[in-house]
Order: structure tokens, then C-alpha cells, then sequence
């Protein structure tokens, strides 16, 4: 997205394709104004207001009765003169109304266009558009709410509250630089070295959190295994509270993955149904152990039903092993009755509780601030010299400086940005 094009007015449908009763056609640029004006029966309705207006084709022909709203800049969601047509919905409507706005003068949007153009306007910063996008994919309402928090600037806060600790104590080396090391006051080296520890444990907080994020953000995945007729199918139906997978007495009914996703206090689980694993008796089913197999390898966790073997892996800290048929028998794990219900409580709080305590790797521009500012810390230790202490600090001050300040290069923002749908 070349600077040249954002003075292009951009034009895209910004609602789910489908049947429904509203839709709604975006428009936003320097001609947003005159493009609308072409397509409305009488004037637009002032900026800040909105009103009803008959749209028209070029040939003046009525193709909807719509709400129109205006807003003028800067006060837009993208900081430029804007349009909404809020049309009927379903696939032709809105089509035809994006249809007349490329004709008049406007492009189609690429990809989180609106949004790049909110972030170039100074509308938003590149963590709050982040947030925009965890906020749109968002699969639980607590997901929802950690993005809401990132649109609120909770990332950008906890960045320059970590900047400000870095520069203090960066700060604080650098004057006692100029002092003879041997006339500092023992208490100088207690009070750095403690306000270094106060930092360490604020970075792996703030780490903690970008990786509770990646987790609301991509969701965990939870992998059912076991021999056939374990009740892998019909413990996942009675987790997801709906006959999601076939249930058979018959061996090898599964012999593909299923998948459904599940709110797991708040976290979203993907939740994958899979071929009972044992000696396949044709070419398909052996297709569907291999994929259950392959699927329990890579999961965040698995539960292991009625199984001694370990096809998963040496982890046992990801493996729930459960015996989910515990109306008709107490076994080993933890006991489970899809029937009853006994036990599911239990189960969903266990998988709750691993979720919280995984560990995964994020590749996000404040985890790998933080994650290396804390391996710098680590190499120091509390008796490293006062000018190497100095080096270090600067050094982390400058690269969490990076994450509040206006370092946006062209390539992280494409790589954002093609993520969005078009017409946000």
C-alpha cells in the first residue's frame, strides 16, 4: 500500500456476505463525497448526521432505499471523508451499491485498507490495529474482551510504563558513571539491583500476557485419541452439548478428523475427534489413524481415553488421560460418564487449567522485545560492571522505545494488513 494510493478513495462491502437484513458499503477518501453525491436522490445529509436516501444507478434507475451516513475528516474511523450505506442486505444489494461507487470514482479496498488508514492518520496505533483483527476473530467473549483491551492501548501502556522503567534505571547507571565506583554507597548497588528485579518481573508479566493473547487469539488444540469404541465421539458430543460426531457401536465409525470449537472458560478450545487408533483393517481407516496420530503429535493437549499406549509423544504434561465410560466402571484416569455427565465438570476444568499453564512461543513484536530483553538481563547478573549494566539497559530501552514509538516499516505493516478482510 504505497502512499500514493492512500489518496485514492476506496470503496468495499464491510459485512458478511450472505442472507440478511442490513449490509453495509463503506466509502472513504478524498472523493468520498462526490462519489456518494452521484448515487443519492437529492443532497447527502450534512457530516455528522445521517439520513434515509434512495440510491440510483448511472442510468438513474432506484437499486435501494438506504440509510446514508457522513462523516467528515478527520473525525472518521479512518481520519478522511467518509460514507456508510447502510442497504438491505443479502448478496445483490450491496453488490450493486459497490458497483456505483467504483463506477463514480472509487477503488476496490484491499485488504484492512480502512484500518491501515486509520493507523497512517494517526487514528490508531499498529497495536490497537492488531487489536482491531484479534477483536474480529475473536471465538469467546473473553478473547473479545483481551482485544477490546488492545483497542483501549492496553498493549501500548504496558510498552511505555516498561519504557520508563527501562530509562529510570538506565538513567540512574549513567549518573553514577561519572562517579568513582569506589565512592558509590552500598546501598546504590541494593537499590539497582532491586529496581532491575522490579523490571524483570514486569517484562515476565507483560510476556505472560502476549502469551495469553496468541492463546485467545489462535485458540488451543484439543485432540481426542484412544482404541475404537474408547466413547471419543461421544464425549466430544457431550462437551460441545450437541451430537456433533456419529456415534456407533460399530468400530471405525470415525475415520476422518472432526472438529468443533469449545469455550473452555474462556478459552477457545478447537476440540478435534479422531479414528480410533489399533491395526487398520483398510486403506481408508489407515489413512485415519495417520491423521490422528499426526494431529495428537502437534496438539496443545491430549486427551487420552482408555489408552496405555503413547502415540503422542513423550510429554505427559499435555496428555489428560481419562476413562470416559465411568457409568459402567470405575478406570484408571480421570473418570468420565458422557452418559451422566459425572466428571465432565471436572474434565473441562482440567483442560482449563493446562491451557493456562502452556507455554507457547509468540512471534509478536512485544514478546520478542520482552523475551530478549529478559535473556539481556539474564547474561548480566547482579555483579556485572556498572558500564556493560549501562550498555544493556540502553539497549532495552531503545528497543522497547521501538514498540510506542513511530518505527513502522512497510514490511510489518503489509504483513498486518493482509491478514484483515476486505471492508475493514
Amino acid at each position: 500500500m504505497s502512499s500514493a494510493l492512500e489518496s485514492e478513495t476506496i470503496a468495499a462491502i464491510s459485512t458478511a456476505p450472505g442472507r440478511a437484513a442490513l449490509s453495509v458499503v463503506r466509502l472513504a477518501g478524498p472523493d468520498a463525497f462526490a462519489v456518494a453525491s452521484k448515487m443519492v436522490r437529492g443532497k447527502l445529509p450534512s457530516p455528522g448526521s445521517f439520513a434515509r436516501r434512495r440510491l440510483l444507478d448511472s442510468l438513474g434507475r432506484t437499486i435501494d432505499d438506504a440509510i446514508v451516513l457522513v462523516f467528515a475528516s478527520p473525525r472518521s474511523y479512518t481520519g478522511e471523508d467518509s460514507v456508510e450505506f447502510h442497504c438491505h442486505g443479502g448478496s445483490v444489494t450491496p453488490s450493486r451499491v459497490l458497483s456505483e461507487c467504483i463506477n463514480n470514482g472509487a477503488r476496490l479496498a484491499g485488504k484492512g485498507e480502512f484500518t491501515y488508514r486509520a493507523v497512517m492518520a494517526g487514528k490508531l496505533d499498529l497495536d490497537e490495529a492488531e487489536a482491531v483483527l484479534d477483536l474480529i476473530n475473536a471465538k469467546t467473549a473473553s478473547a473479545a474482551d483481551d482485544a477490546l483491551a488492545g483497542i483501549e492501548g492496553e498493549a501500548s501502556k504496558t510498552a511505555k510504563r516498561l519504557y520508563n522503567l527501562a530509562t529510570g534505571i538506565s538513567a540512574q547507571i549513567e549518573h553514577s558513571l561519572d562517579i568513582d565506583e569506589d565512592e558509590l554507597p552500598e546501598s546504590f548497588f541494593a537499590s539497582l539491583n532491586n529496581a532491575i528485579l522490579g523490571f524483570k518481573s514486569a517484562l515476565e508479566d507483560a510476556l505472560d500476557r502476549e502469551r495469553r493473547k496468541k492463546i485467545m487469539r489462535d485458540g488451543a488444540l484439543v485432540v481426542l485419541v484412544g482404541p475404537p469404541n474408547a466413547g471419543k465421539s461421544s464425549l466430544m458430543n457431550a462437551l460441545l452439548g450437541e451430537d456433533r460426531a456419529i456415534v456407533s457401536a460399530e468400530a471405525g465409525t470415525t475415520r476422518d478428523a472432526i472438529e468443533a470449537w469449545l469455550n473452555a472458560d474462556g478459552f477457545p478450545v478447537r476440540l478435534v475427534d479422531t479414528a480410533g487408533i489399533r491395526d487398520a483393517e483398510s486403506a481408508i481407516e489407515e489413512e485415519g489413524v495417520r491423521r490422528a496420530e499426526r494431529l495428537a503429535a502437534r496438539a496443545d493437549i491430549v486427551i487420552a481415553l482408555d489408552s496405555g499406549e503413547t502415540h503422542f509423544g513423550e510429554d505427559e504434561s499435555r496428555i489428560i488421560r481419562v476413562h470416559s465410560k465411568c457409568d459402567l466402571g470405575y478406570g484408571e484416569g480421570l473418570n468420565v460418564s458422557s452418559v451422566t455427565g459425572e466428571g465432565l465438570n471436572d474434565l473441562l476444568a482440567e483442560i482449563t487449567r493446562r491451557i493456562s499453564a502452556i507455554d507457547r512461543s509468540d512471534d509478536s513484536r512485544h514478546s520478542y522485545v520482552y523475551s530478549g530483553a529478559l535473556a539481556e538481563l539474564a547474561l548480566d547478573g547482579e555483579n556485572a560492571d556498572l558500564v556493560i549494566r549501562a550498555n544493556t539497559m540502553r539497549r532495552i530501552a531503545t528497543s522497547i522505545a521501538a514498540l510506542i514509538g513511530a518505527e513502522y516499516t512497510r514490511d510489518m505493516l503489509e504483513n498486518l494488513f493482509s491478514r484483515f478482510c476486505i471492508g475493514k
